[in-house]
Order: C-alpha cells, then sequence, then structure tokens
C-alpha cells in the first residue's frame, strides 16, 4: 500500500535516537509477530523491521572506514563488531566470519545461501528480546547499534558487471506503439530474456547527484543533422535489480532449477537514460552513452528470505519458454515500487508512479540463467537488472517516456507543475515496500538530483 512508502528520507532525523541502557518492558516492545520481537523499540511503521534484516556498507562516521551493516529500525547493526567479538560461532561462519571485516559484501555473498541463512538466523536472534548476549552489554551494544542518521552509505558491492534486461510486456509494448504505432513485440521477445552489457563504473548509491549528459541528438526536424548539446529528454526508469552470490564457471551454464542459489537479494535501481541520446545512437547495437551516464541504487539489498513471504505468481507466458527456461513453479514477488518526483526548491514530492515488481514477464531465475545458457560465467557482486516495471494501467508507468507518450502529453504533479521529461533540479526518488502481517520489509529509498550540464 501507498501507506508503507513514506517519500521522506527513511534516515532523515532531526534527532538521532536513543537506545535503551536497559531493555525495555514488553509493553513498549515494537510486536511484530508473537514470536519474532526486538529488545528495543522497533516502530511497526519502519521499513527495517526484524523480518527484514537489509544488507549494507556504511561509513559511522566520514573518515571511518566502510564496513558491512544490517538495518534494524532507526539503527544500523555493525556486523565488523558482532563478527570481532566472535558471535558469528556457527558452523558454517566460525571460520568465515572475516568477511564482515572487508569494505564490501562480496566475500559473504560468495559464501551461499546456507551460509546466508545461518548469519540472518544469528543476527535475528541477537536483535530479539529474549536473547541476553547483545541486549545486556552495554558497551557492546553501544559499540554495535550505530543510529542511522549519523551514517554514510556506500555501494554494498564491488559491482564487475552490470547486465539490464527488457522484462515487462507492458514496456515493451507500450515503446512499440510510442516509436511504431503498433503493440508488436519484438519477434524475439516472447522467447527470451532480451537485455544488453552496461557499464558498471558508473553504478552509484543513491543521493549521488546525476549530471545531466551531454551528447549527439538529431533535432525533430526532416533531414536534420547530429547535433552535439545537453539531453533535452533525461528520464528515469523505474527498475530494481539483484546481486549475484556464488558465480559460474565459465562454460558452466545455470540450470533453472539451481538459479535461486545464486541471487544474494534485491535492491531498487534507477536507471537514467538520455532519450534523445539514445533514440539517435541505438542503431543497430543498442544503448550506450543514452544509459551509461550513470545508474543509481539503493544501499540496502533485501534477501530472498526476507521476501519469501511475498512470493506470488509469475505471468502466465504464451508461448511457454524453452526448456532451460521453463520454471517447474512460476513464482515471483509482490512488491509494491513508487516513483516520486521533487522539483528543486519544493519541500513535498509528487508521486508519478505505482507499479509491482509482479508484473515483469520474465523472472529474475529466468533472466540469470538465460544470461549463463552460453556457458557465459557470472561473477559474485555482479548486478543484473530487471528492466522497466511498467504495469498495466496509465498510474503503473515506469518512466516519463511512457507517462508522456514520448513527450506528447503533459504529466501533471500533484503539488503543482508539469513534466514530459526532467528538468535540471529535479528530485527522483524510488520506494518500495511489501506489507506483511504486522511488520514491514522495505528497501528504503534510491534517490538522485539532477544538475545542470557541464559545458
Amino acid at each position: 500500500s501507498a501507506s508503507c512508502l513514506p517519500l521522506q528520507h527513511p534516515f532523515a532525523h532531526s534527532k538521532a535516537p536513543s537506545l535503551p541502557l536497559q531493555p525495555p518492558p514488553p509493553s513498549s516492545m515494537a510486536d511484530l509477530s508473537p514470536s519474532l520481537s526486538c529488545f528495543f523499540p522497533v516502530s511497526p511503521h519502519s521499513q527495517f523491521s526484524l523480518h527484514n534484516l537489509p544488507y549494507g556498507v556504511f561509513r559511522p562516521s566520514p573518515p571511518a572506514a566502510p564496513r558491512p551493516g544490517v538495518a534494524i529500525g532507526d539503527f544500523v547493526l555493525d556486523l565488523s563488531v558482532i563478527a570481532r567479538a566472535g558471535l558469528f560461532n556457527g558452523p558454517l561462519l566460525a571460520h568465515s566470519a572475516d568477511c564482515f571485516l572487508q569494505s564490501t559484501l562480496n566475500n559473504f555473498m560468495a559464501l551461499g545461501r546456507p551460509t546466508w541463512k545461518e548469519a540472518r538466523a544469528t543476527i535475528q536472534n541477537l536483535l530479539t528480546a529474549h536473547e541476553s548476549t547483545l541486549r545486556d552489554d552495554t558497551n557492546l551494544r553501544t559499540e554495535a547499534l550505530i543510529p542511522l542518521s549519523q551514517i554514510k552509505m556506500e555501494l554494498p558491492a564491488a559491482i564487475g558487471d552490470y547486465t539490464d534486461f527488457f522484462s515487462s510486456i507492458h514496456h515493451s509494448r507500450n515503446c512499440s506503439k510510442i516509436f511504431r504505432g503498433q503493440s508488436a513485440l519484438p519477434p524475439n521477445w516472447i522467447y527470451l530474456p532480451v537485455a544488453y552489457h552496461g557499464r558498471s563504473s558508473s553504478v552509484v548509491v543513491s543521493g549521488t547527484d546525476i549530471i545531466r549528459p551531454r551528447g549527439q541528438v538529431v533535432p525533430p526536424e526532416a533531414n536534420s543533422l547530429p547535433e552535439h548539446k545537453p539531453s533535452a529528454r533525461l528520464d528515469f526508469e523505474l527498475e530494481m535489480a539483484f546481486f549475484v552470490g556464488p558465480g559460474n564457471a565459465l562454460g558452466d551454464p545455470v540450470t533453472i532449477d539451481r538459479a535461486l542459489d545464486h541471487i544474494f537479494g534485491l535492491v531498487l535501481m534507477n536507471d537514467w537514460s538520455a532519450r534523445d541520446v539514445q533514440a539517435w545512437e541505438s542503431t543497430p547495437l543498442g544503448p550506450f552513452l543514452g544509459k551509461n551516464f550513470g545508474t543509481s541504487i539503493s544501499p540496502w539489498i533485501v534477501t530472498l528470505e526476507a521476501l519469501e513471504p511475498f512470493l506470488c505468481e509469475a505471468p502466465v507466458q504464451d508461448p511457454p519458454p524453452l526448456h532451460y527456461l521453463a520454471e517447474s513453479k512460476r513464482r515471483t514477488y509482490d512488491i509494491p515500487v513508487e516513483v516520486a518526483i521533487r522539483p528543486e526548491g519544493e519541500e513535498k514530492a509528487s508521486v508519478v508512479c505505482q507499479s509491482n515488481f509482479k508484473h515483469l514477464y520474465w523472472t529474475i531465475s529466468q533472466q540469470l540463467v538465460h544470461h549463463t545458457v552460453n556457458g557465459c560465467n557470472l561473477r559474485t557482486g555482479d548486478l543484473l537488472a530487471s528492466g522497466t516495471i511498467s504495469g498495466p494501467v496509465p498510474s503503473s508507468l515506469g518512466c516519463l517516456l511512457e507517462l508522456s507518450w514520448g513527450g506528447t502529453q503533459e504529466v501533471k504533479l500533484e503539488h503543482g507543475g508539469t513534466r514530459k521529461f526532467l528538468n535540471d533540479g529535479d528530485e527522483v526518488i524510488f520506494t518500495g515496500c511489501c506489507q506483511g502481517e504486522g511488520f514491514l520489509v522495505g528497501f528504503g529509498a534510491c534517490s538522485g538530483k539532477v544538475l545542470p550540464s557541464k559545458s
């Protein structure tokens, strides 16, 4: 629901929250479920519940070294502190806990799902009201739990490669209507997850400004020659992306029944797009400079374990996919996602899109498997994105290209003004949040502000 998609930055506090020196009485605990409550208050409206526990990389202060953490309520649990205290003492992590002493999550992500589950169980147990290890150790608790309002987030992983898919049948059909006047899909689209290889060097963490790109564009007048100028049709694309955990060897494709073993978790992603640059350069090889000037992701990776309560049926595929893409169960995730634009100088942001991850035709398992079917080797930390998440109704269209129908219609902002494409000073804010029974599992925010082009 829209109520669990706050437009305010989820880490913005006028005053840092304080941890209780002693465990609070049961009446003040956030009873997210009868058997799962934290030893300090966590608001039932927090996206970072004990059911979530997303992973990220943060600095407790600007000069401090980055380290892995888990978001819980208004705090981050510093996993390097927990590791040094010897609390990752399960059979799988006991000799691998130094993965939490690194500046990225890559080493941890490479360990695989059994180890991820052990880590999640350990962290969840340490934070529960019935466990005294962290709760009753004032010094350890003070060192390990840091207010989110005080930290600086970094990219969660070293991203070696980045691939962007084209998985929404609604987005594909709309693009065909806009550019060719008909809704016919490309002949290959219903047989394989179409994708292009992006540029990992320009993937940035939420909150990083995006400079309006310059490039070759062709004026709409007939027989015009290309010009070098700032893009006048800068757009967002509402996407999600997943991080690869264990990779696969070169020449060894991943089978559909093992695909999820290679997927660590998901983030929100904005595939910023310069539509006028893209239109001129894309024939015949596809996106290049119209895309690679910046790609924003949210800082917290929500794991597949946290998303299990939100599994749902995936769209029916007709015709059935080829055997290597055929899933025994067509499952995806019910994740409501939202886009808002805050013009420069405005206090409030205007919602322009409300969509859902479940609309995507190709699942994350199919995307990963197709990527490797020719023997391509994926590596830990690779980022694979969904493509624009457009749904079946006008309010669920996931980019301004569709919302403005190629720039032919004005998109009204609820707090005043209109847009066809983005203006300098616009801040674009993506949010995503799942509503459980008495708890939320959210992604935080993926935001970026458009700055003027450099001459």
